[in-house]
């Protein structure tokens, strides 16, 4: 049986290893942070990720997965996976001490090891990481050199927050980067095996090459999203305009597509954010132009103030008025507050004399550190809008999409909606009498 370690129990880390131990490998992950470790001991996750519990349940009984802040344990393994977080500096560039420290945790653990064994850098890293950081670092603290000892490749993940197991489990694609043949066809053979009759198309290529598709993956993604929202400005502007049919008609050229065309306040997480500083950082260390994905940026930063401007319009001016948000989240099924547009957005309402109060599924915990003292909180959808003068919906859970207009019209006080997300159909609020307006809707007659 092939054995596994996982060095890094965040999203990324926790959805990997849990995958390979549902296939029957046994894995053991690693993490410094004891009290995430105790928790995941403890059969409780440190984040939210749909079906993930019943995946840690599963590989608890049956004995494929244990957690650990041993690194040394990393030595009994086969396959070494780095997944650790890679934050930004205050600059915007990467910050490489985590990968650092793995690197050096499992060089030490291969001293005494008689068998090779394969790393893998899943973690996101810029283009030459892999080469003139993790490299050399395993080798010194190893003792051997690549090729006599261990293997190394580049393996950057693709996984969405709400979908990660789904995408580790059915990827698009498999890429991976190397300088040796012999380490390219172990993770080719290792991932084979994994997938099986299954398997989907394995991109092998050098370390920077692999490194660089990540950067690139998401920063094109950042950027389609940044258009379309663009896009749904302009049609606010346009008598008769509605982003939503732009976007169909545009996601019908099969050489756009439809994905990532949803106009809405932006994107947030953790990785779009992140991914574009530091790919902005790194051409412009090495002098390259990277205006695209600056402009990407700034579309976005000022995206959530796009909500606070349609509720002023509603209702003229904000100032003592009770606005309800629906949604905290940087997006539905995570609890993931990094990066989410309702923290600028609620700074932009209460600067401007509002009373917030917000529901989320999941995120209240998450967000109350992070939102001002004077937001309140809701229990419920229903209790969050009851009462106030407009809600703005913030993040698209499957929940929100099935209150009523009339739902609506009942509870609040002057019924008001600021769809955010463009999960509402227009014509059924207008039908109801309720006051709408969305994100790259022209309301004008």
């Amino acid at each position: 049986m092939v054995r596994v370690s996982v060095l890094g129990l965040g999203p990324v880390g926790l959805v990997t290893a849990l995958c390979f131990a549902k296939r029957g490998y046994s894995v053991v992950g690693v993490d410094v942070d004891k009290c995430r470790v105790d928790l995941i001991r403890a059969g409780k996750l440190p984040f939210i990720e749909p079906s993930l519990d019943r995946y840690l349940k599963d590989a608890v009984e049956r004995g494929t997965f244990e957690a650990t802040s041993d690194m040394s344990i990393n030595k009994s393994a086969d396959v070494s996976i780095i997944t650790v977080g890679t934050p930004s500096a205050e600059d915007g560039s990467i910050d490489l001490s985590h990968v650092k420290s793995a690197s050096i945790a499992i060089g030490q653990s291969l001293r005494d090891k008689t068998e090779d064994q394969l790393v893998l850098v899943k973690s996101t890293v810029i283009p030459g990481t892999t080469r003139n950081l993790v490299k050399p670092l395993l080798e010194e603290y190893s003792g051997k050199k690549l090729g006599n000892g261990f293997k190394l490749c580049s393996n950057p993940e693709f996984l969405r927050e709400g979908k990660a197991i789904y995408d580790s489990e059915f990827p698009d694609r498999i890429v991976i980067g190397g300088e040796r043949e012999e380490d390219l066809r172990a993770l080719e053979e290792l991932y084979k095996e994994f997938y099986r009759e299954k398997t989907p198309p394995i991109v092998k290529t050098s370390y920077e090459n692999a490194e660089l598709i990540k950067y690139a993956n998401n920063s094109f993604l950042a950027m389609k999203i940044s258009y379309i929202n663009m896009i749904a400005n302009l049609c606010q502007q346009v008598q008769g305009a509605d982003v939503v049919d732009v976007a169909k008609g545009i996601g019908l050229d099969k050489r756009i597509g439809s994905l990532f065309l949803n106009a809405g306040l932006g994107w947030g997480g953790s990785c779009f954010p992140k991914d574009l500083k530091a790919f902005s950082a790194y051409a412009k260390m090495i002098r390259t132009e990277s205006s695209l994905l600056d402009d990407t940026k700034t579309i976005n930063d000022h995206q959530p103030s796009k909500a606070a401007e349609l509720a002023e319009s509603l209702l003229t001016d904000l100032k003592g008025k009770r606005i309800a948000l629906l949604g905290l989240a940087f997006k539905a099924d995570t609890d993931d507050m990094r990066q989410a547009v309702s923290i600028p957005l609620v700074k932009t309402l209460l600067s401007r004399g509002a009373e917030v109060i917000a529901y989320d599924p999941a995120a209240i915990t998450n967000a109350k550190p992070l939102l001002d003292s004077g937001v309140k909180f809701a229990s419920t959808a229903i209790d969050c809008i009851t009462g106030a003068d407009c809600c703005i919906l913030v993040t698209e859970w499957e929940e929100f999409k099935k209150i009523k207009p009339e739902t609506f019209r009942e509870k609040m006080r002057y019924p008001a909606i600021v769809d955010g997300r463009r999960i509402f159909d227009p014509s059924e609020f207008k039908q109801a009498n309720v006051r709408f307006s969305a994100i790259g809707l022209n309301n004008r007659d």
